[in-house]
């Protein structure tokens, strides 16, 4: 699993011209489902993800994870994370996973930042989105399991 994650001031999701998801502070995470990806790989990277301590405390140092400051959460399937982009120009998806079981997987991912106590949003598995993010430091992170 690869995972961009975003600190936001604020995050939202259109689909249809429609705004099927928006939070405020919080997390942006853009999440891609690759071959050979599972159910307990997801669970530890959304527990990863909601102790990440990329929130700034009152000293100005990345000391707090979105849980620490009531933060929400926004999921966006990604699939083209999963891209292998090593050969030619047009990137290659052979690497990211029939979407039938990512659907799935990133399901568990979303019940395990429920779990963790998080106000979680959802955009809508593999719908054409429109992702606005309002990045706030910038602040990304890559993370893999």
């Amino acid at each position: 699993m690869i995972a961009v994650v975003q600190r936001v001031k604020r995050s939202s999701v259109e689909v249809d011209n429609k705004k099927i998801a928006s939070i405020s502070k919080g997390l942006n995470i853009l999440i891609g489902v690759c071959k050979g990806d599972d159910h307990e790989k997801a669970r530890s990277l959304a527990k990863k993800i909601a102790n990440l301590r990329i929130f700034e405390d009152d000293q100005g140092k990345m000391n707090l994870s979105v849980k620490d400051i009531g933060g929400e959460v926004l999921v966006v399937s990604q699939f083209t994370l999963c891209a292998d982009t090593s050969k030619g120009r047009r990137p290659s998806f052979g690497r990211a996973e029939d979407p039938k079981i990512a659907r799935d997987i990133i399901a568990t991912f979303v019940n395990a930042l429920e779990g963790e106590g998080l106000d979680v949003h959802v955009g809508e598995f593999g719908a054409y989105m429109i992702v606005e993010i309002i990045n706030d430091g910038p602040a990304t992170f890559i993370l893999t399991v």
